[in-house]
C-alpha cells in the first residue's frame, strides 16, 4: 500500500510522516483575524490530527491557552480555553522534562535560537517526529539530518 501523499503549502509531504504542531499551527485555528491562516491551521489540524501523526507538548498546550484567553481579541473565556486544552490532550503529548530543558538550553546556546524554540524542537525531536509546523522558525531547516521545520502558511 502506497503511503497517502497530502499538500501542505506548495510542498508534498506523505502521512506517515509524524508532525510535531508549534503553538501558532493551533492558535490560527481558532483566531478569525487572518482566515487564510486559519483555514490552513484547521485543514492540518483535521488531517493530520485524524491520522494520529500529530504530536503537541505541555508547553505548546501552555501557550495556546495563555495566548487565546489574553492575546486574542475579544479573548477566549477560561472555560472555553480549558475546554480547547482538554481536548487537545488526546493528541500524543511530549512532557516538558529537566532533560528536555537542560538540552534546549544547550542548543539556545549553540544555535542562538530562542529559548523557547529551542524546547518545541527538543519536544519534537523526543517524539521522532520528522517535520516540525512552525511560523517562527525558519522554514525548510533540517535539524540534526532528521526533523525538518516547515511554514505552511508560506504560499
Amino acid at each position: 500500500m502506497l503511503p497517502v501523499k497530502m499538500n501542505i503549502g506548495q510542498e508534498i509531504h506523505y502521512m506517515n510522516d509524524k508532525y510535531f504542531a508549534d503553538t501558532n499551527i493551533l492558535v490560527y485555528a481558532f483566531d478569525n483575524r487572518d482566515p487564510v491562516k486559519q483555514k490552513i491551521s484547521q485543514n492540518l489540524l483535521e488531517t493530520i490530527g485524524s491520522t494520529g501523526n500529530l504530536t503537541l507538548s505541555t508547553q505548546v498546550l501552555q501557550e495556546f491557552f495563555v495566548t487565546i484567553t489574553r492575546k486574542l481579541k475579544p479573548p477566549f473565556s477560561i472555560a472555553t480555553a480549558h475546554e480547547l486544552v482538554e481536548n487537545f490532550i488526546y493528541y500524543p503529548l511530549v512532557q516538558v522534562t529537566p532533560t528536555h530543558i537542560l538540552s534546549a538550553i544547550q542548543r539556545h546556546e549553540r544555535e542562538k535560537v530562542s529559548f523557547w524554540d529551542a524546547l518545541i524542537i527538543e519536544a519534537a525531536l523526543h517524539s521522532h517526529c520528522t517535520i516540525l509546523l512552525s511560523e517562527d522558525m525558519q522554514s525548510n531547516q533540517l535539524i540534526e539530518n532528521r526533523l525538518l521545520i516547515h511554514n505552511p502558511f508560506n504560499l
